[in-house]
């Protein structure tokens, strides 16, 4: 008969459910939670430098493999440095358990050195929360809190472990079986067929694909939904790569920062077929100019999201993969020439690349040669800013989860870690991030431990010496008011990288700049590119905060 300490316990069902590497920083509070898993013979613990560093490299873990990833942090700052990184997966549901010491329960509410309401904080933030009472409770919250990260709607759980509890040993008979998966139902058959009913009549209908269809593993289906019913197909930022950029019936991102003939093309559409998607205010702009004219058919596996920001006419509840292999047999085969012809004359007429868009020195053609050299199996990952929507707008993605972004939460410092983490998941594959030098300045802390662990990840720093968004709506919504938007000094980034022990190349003043990006991407490590961009340059075009998409400012087809 086992007998087990509360840690013991932990590290237990973590190698139980398949956990071989955590990511966390030692405190006081989790000591013997560490003390246990030094003990393991197949868990690898990867130490960040910041617990904020910690929740992104097991977000990047997450996303890029698309199961439960494990972080840990120690009780007071380390819980709250931790909240950040937990808040970006809930607004992103992806997969995470994260495991906090705290202090002893007979502390509980004392105000005791580094004591926090950790529960209490993480409950809006969390898809569910522990605060463990008892040694013997682990045996049953561990199986619990993995089937609720992975299962139905992705998200995080957070489980807090007093002190106290980790060292208590408990003695039980066997260990509990795993916690089965929630079943994905199709949804109800009524909404299948009225669904497949409305796409065989429309005559302009439009695919809008987020997230949710990545976590289904549901882009097969989508993509032969869309080539069979020959649907023009719009992506969210999370969505991207469910379609190739260059398939022809992809229409790109959608919203704020989408081509200007996607958006003009959702304004004429009758049907949205919405899956996987929440109609973020940033993909639909002000919602009720958002496809006016468009009946709605939502399918998502959250059944509070649908009809919560847009009335669907039609409302499946279910896996977005099961719910297309419903609809699949239904739909009928058609060419919809009339319809695709309207899109590719809006493409001739509004371009997604200006001419000058892939001149040298500018983002566009440093991110199309970096994505040359990293080959399609690269995986890339973007912090927030003018650089994340440059990506989004011309990187050439061809695969789901090929893509590691903050979308819901847009939280700078997310790249560099996140790129670590999907480095440790996939060190086969090739992995870039693209940051920007507000951002990397967040966590730039993790150059180290992309150093320790010989990550071999790539960062691009598109370095325009200012918070480049902030300064763009500045200029168009503000009346050119900069503030708080330049920094002061240029910071040397090479300089700081060559610190870490990380190789780094400045194309600033190169002679050849090309030669430079070849032989960083070529290196076998870790390496930093410095990419000095001009602070004029702006991320176009531009739907303003709270604006119909179809108000685009910014470009050549600027409108009022």
């Amino acid at each position: 008969m086992p007998r087990l300490s509360g840690a013991q316990i932990i590290i237990n069902q973590l190698e139980r459910q398949g956990i071989r590497l955590v990511t966390g920083i030692p405190g006081g509070a989790n000591l013997p939670l560490y003390d246990a898993l030094a003990r393991s013979t197949t868990i690898r613990h990867v130490l960040a430098r910041h617990e904020q560093g910690a929740g992104f490299i097991a977000q990047g873990m997450a996303r890029s493999t698309g199961r439960p990833a494990v972080c840990f942090a120690t009780s007071g700052p380390g819980a709250t440095n931790i909240l950040t990184a937990l808040a970006d997966a809930y607004l992103d549901s992806i997969p995470m358990v994260c495991i906090t010491g705290q202090v002893a329960r007979s502390l509980l509410g004392t105000d005791a050195f580094q004591e926090v309401d950790t529960y209490g904080m993480s409950m809006p933030i969390t898809k569910h929360n522990y605060l463990a009472r008892s040694a013997a409770e682990l045996l049953t919250i561990l199986p619990k809190a993995f089937r609720l990260a992975g299962s139905g709607r992705p998200g995080p759980v957070l489980i807090d472990v007093p002190k106290d509890v980790q060292t208590e040993m408990v003695e039980f008979a066997d260990w509990p079986e795993p916690c089965p998966t929630a079943d994905h139902k199709p949804g109800d058959l009524q909404s299948i067929v009225q669904a497949a009913t409305m796409i065989n009549e429309a005559v302009r209908p439009v695919l809008y694909l987020g997230g949710g269809v990545i976590h289904a593993g549901a882009a097969a289906e989508a993509r032969q939904l869309a080539e069979q019913a020959a649907i023009p197909t719009v992506m969210t930022l999370m969505g991207l790569g469910i379609l190739p950029t260059d398939h022809p019936l992809s229409l790109g991102m959608l919203g704020m920062h989408a081509c200007r003939a996607t958006n003009l093309a959702m304004e004429e559409c009758d049907l949205l077929i919405a899956a996987g998607v929440r109609f973020d205010d940033r993909a639909t702009g002000r919602i009720n100019a958002f496809c006016p004219n468009a009946k709605i058919i939502h399918v998502d596996i959250d059944a509070s999201e649908i009809g919560k920001i847009r009335l669907a006419d039609a409302g499946i509840t279910g896996d977005a993969r099961h719910a297309f292999a419903g609809l699949l047999p239904l739909v009928q085969s058609r060419p919809r020439r009339q319809w695709n012809e309207r899109i590719q004359q809006l493409q001739k007429d509004f371009p997604r690349f200006p001419p000058q868009s892939f001149a040298p020195g500018k983002p566009f053609q440093l991110i199309r040669r970096i994505a040359e050299l990293a080959g399609p199996k690269a995986l890339i990952s973007t912090d927030v800013g003018k650089h994340q929507m440059w990506v989004a707008q011309s990187y050439p993605f061809v695969a789901p989860r090929q893509l590691l972004t903050s979308g819901g939460l847009g939280t700078m410092g997310f790249g560099l870690p996140a790129a670590i983490g999907a480095s440790l998941a996939f060190p086969e594959r090739p992995v870039v991030c693209f940051s920007g030098d507000g951002s990397l300045q967040m966590n730039i802390q993790e150059l180290a431990t992309a150093v320790e662990q010989r990550t071999p990840v790539k960062i691009v720093v598109l370095n325009n010496q200012s918070l480049g968004l902030v300064r763009q709506q500045q200029r168009l919504l503000y009346e050119g008011h900069y503030f708080a938007s330049s920094y002061g000094i240029a910071v040397d980034f090479a300089a700081i990288a060559r610190g870490f022990g990380m190789r780094a190349f400045d194309l600033s003043g190169a002679a050849d700049p090309d030669c430079l990006v070849r032989e960083a991407m070529a290196d076998p490590g870790p390496c930093l590119i410095n990419a000095p961009i001009d602070i004029e340059e702006e991320v176009t075009p531009m739907v303003p905060p709270g604006a119909a998409n179809t108000t685009m400012i910014g470009d050549d087809h600027a409108s009022n």
